[in-house]
């Protein structure tokens, strides 16, 4: 059987709670119909998960095997390592208007110019590191916007642990991964921090609070040659048929 190609384009939208224009990348599966409703993934760190995750193409393999769903891919780029902290780590300038933006702005120009689930489980997050980070965080601000969230070796701190200890959403559905040799990362502000210790911290959280909830400690460090391979396992967890 001849296999069917999604396509890949780029957008721009305004926000005017970061006050500029936001690039967008955007997946359409094979033989999209605006008949049909789809599952919407929105991926921060969106560049890096087009190129180096190869999320797209690998979401396409699935789906061309029948293995999960149809899936729109959304990719946020972000224009330099500063602006990125701004926008995902919780102390950053730029952080609430970055959630108001995914949720407020993002998510209704995805529901204007295609066909997706309304509900919240219809919609996931994924990020890595302080992707991962913020995709949490914006579930938990927004329980009923976002219902899915994967998390690849997020930044995790006191914080967000005392937020998930009085979250009160069983709706919610994680996946979660770290790796094992994750106890001395360099981070984009030249600290080197423990990630494995409050990862599994968090972990121990969220299975006391009786969500839908997988995690997984892989063999490796903070970087994309783990993370990527781990993709297909996450929308496998997250979208299949």
């Amino acid at each position: 059987m001849k296999r069917l190609y999604g396509t890949i384009r780029e957008e721009q939208i305004y926000s005017k709670y970061l006050k500029k224009e936001m690039p967008i990348l955007i997946y359409l599966p094979p033989n999209y119909s605006p008949l049909y409703s789809y599952h919407l993934l929105i991926a921060q760190d969106g560049r890096d998960y087009f190129q180096l995750g190869r999320i797209a193409r690998q979401a396409e393999e699935m789906i061309s095997n029948n293995e999960i769903e149809d899936v729109i891919i959304i990719g946020i780029p972000y224009d330099n390592v500063k602006n990125r902290r701004e926008m995902y780590h919780p102390k950053g300038q730029l952080f609430n208007s970055y959630l108001r933006f995914l949720a407020e702005e993002l998510v209704p120009y995805a529901e204007d110019h295609f066909q997706t689930f309304s509900l919240a489980a219809g919609r996931t997050l994924i990020g890595d590191s302080l992707g991962g980070t913020v995709s949490l965080l914006a579930a938990m601000h927004y329980p009923n916007t976002f219902g899915q969230v994967i998390l690849q070796s997020p930044y995790i701190n006191q914080s967000i642990l005392d937020q998930m200890s009085t979250f009160d959403n069983q709706h919610l559905k994680i996946y979660h991964v770290i790796g094992n040799e994750e106890t001395n990362v360099e981070t984009t502000n030249g600290v080197r921090k423990d990630f494995l210790t409050p990862n599994r911290d968090l972990n121990q959280l969220i299975e006391n609070r009786g969500m839908t909830y997988h995690y997984h400690e892989f063999e490796g460090d903070h970087r994309w040659t783990f993370w990527q391979p781990d993709i297909k396992s996450a929308l496998h967890y997250m979208l299949t048929k």
